[in-house]
């Protein structure tokens, strides 16, 4: 049974799921803002609307009635499985047709939520499983980068950049070795700040963007301009929000066990519903696509506290954050060698998620081997060598040249190409003793 904490509790436990998805949650704005070139005054915008958006998207799926909501505490945030899509959209197509096809995107998933539950069993955990340790195979060269300094920084690859990048590494460890319980859980964001602090006595971040943002702003519209609707993007940022939606299924399924909660298509199709809202929310306020955060289950499981009022007042600290820019500023002063310590952490445990799915699949089929190891191939292989598609028209290529896709799309063909009943009828005129060799 739920207990039933007091309000000055569920604001400390709503307070403690926020400090636990926000390093996630400010990591995708920034790796795609940088990578995009956007200015700072661009960047605290996109991490600001990022966490109101958070925040509205993660009341959506709390608020439980008969068309929306999963009615799981759950904690919704931007998905790691969109940032090289949104990047190669970007750089090939202008910002405004990656909120095109975002919004595109969320209402096929809004309009298809029914599609989605009842076909849930075709993604069983090879697929579940493989989807998820491609989008961490696939992130982790970004983080790697980020490491360096960050792609075109004139100090790639630097001393001082191994020596920031390895020390926020080494400190999330030691966190995680000698501390339990919620000190554990804000290991990342510790290792952020702390490496901030010492890149700013090495002279390597600068306040000024801090200094120039606002108190307070109103979120608007299509703030970066009228988004544009092409088919390559959207057809590429669909593929992602059925990754996103296979991703999610297993967070919901992982916490319905957790809150002894045994979820119905019906529950699925309501929980796939909102994301595809709050996917559509996040394209018309300039954000991302969002998902179910895996993160916030591990805080459930570990406070035994059920009740959606700590979700419901950890969503209203998002939306306050993302109305005061000068927060949302902080987070753009972060050095990219200190994120990139963090994001190795991060992305890694999505590959250890994936695999951990992995293990209940039965290898004994030699089929389930032949779709995971295609489908891994396939999506490292592509995001090494994307050169491997330059032949092909460029709508095709945006597509295939992303790992993440690549290595999803043949998670779910292979299985069911190995797994899908098909009978062949034996003609009828086979002479008998065919018809007995074949029986045999």
């Amino acid at each position: 049974m739920d207990s039933k904490p007091s309000g000055g509790k569920i604001l400390s436990l709503g307070l403690q799921h926020v400090l636990a998805m926000y390093a996630g949650a400010i990591l995708v704005p920034l790796l795609v803002g940088r990578a995009l070139n956007l200015t700072a005054e661009q960047l605290s915008y996109l991490v600001a609307i990022d966490l109101l958006t958070c925040g509205i998207a993660t009341l959506l799926q709390a608020w439980k009635n008969k068309y929306l909501g999963i009615g799981l505490p759950v904690m919704l945030g931007s998905s790691f499985v969109a940032i090289t899509p949104m990047i190669g959209i970007g750089n090939q197509y202008g910002l405004n047709a990656i909120y095109g096809a975002i919004i595109a995107a969320g209402l096929f998933v809004f309009l298809f939520a029914g599609f989605f539950g009842k076909i849930i069993r075709l993604f069983p955990p090879v697929v579940t499983g493989t989807v998820v340790t491609v989008i961490g195979l696939s992130l982790i060269p970004t983080g790697i980068r980020n490491m360096a300094g960050g792609a075109n920084s004139p100090e790639f690859g630097s001393l001082t950049n191994f020596l920031l990048s390895f020390g926020v590494l080494l400190l999330i460890l030691i966190i995680n070795r000698f501390f339990t319980g919620f000190m554990r859980s804000l290991s990342v964001l510790i290792g952020i700040v702390a490496g901030t602090v010492v890149a700013f006595m090495m002279g390597k971040v600068n306040f000024a963007s801090v200094g120039e943002a606002s108190w307070f702003h109103l979120p608007q519209f299509f703030m970066f301009g009228t988004p544009e609707f092409k088919l390559a993007p959207i057809l590429t940022m669909i593929i992602v929000c059925m990754v996103i939606v296979v991703e999610s299924t297993g967070v919901f399924l992982a916490l319905g066990k957790v809150c002894d909660q045994k979820l119905t298509p019906q529950d699925m199709t309501r929980g796939y519903r909102t994301e595809g809202l709050a996917i559509v929310l996040g394209g018309m306020f300039n954000a991302f696509p969002y998902n179910t955060f895996a993160q916030n289950v591990g805080l459930v499981e570990l406070s035994r506290v059920k009740t959606r009022n700590v979700i419901v007042a950890a969503a209203s600290i998002l939306i306050v954050l993302g109305l005061v820019p000068k927060i949302a500023a902080l987070a753009t002063v972060i050095p990219a060698a200190v994120l990139g310590g963090a994001t190795v952490v991060l992305f890694g445990m999505v590959v250890a998620s994936g695999i951990r799915m992995l293990t209940e699949v039965n290898f004994k089929d030699q089929r389930n081997l032949l779709v995971v190891a295609c489908s891994i191939s396939l999506g490292i292989g592509a995001t090494v060598v994307p050169e491997l598609f330059a032949g092909l028209p460029s709508a095709l290529r945006i597509i295939v040249s992303d790992g993440t896709i690549t290595g999803s799309l043949s998670a779910i063909l292979l299985n069911l190409f190995f797994h899908l009943p098909i009978r062949f009828k034996r003609p009828s005129t086979l002479p008998a003793k065919v018809e007995t060799i074949e029986q045999h």
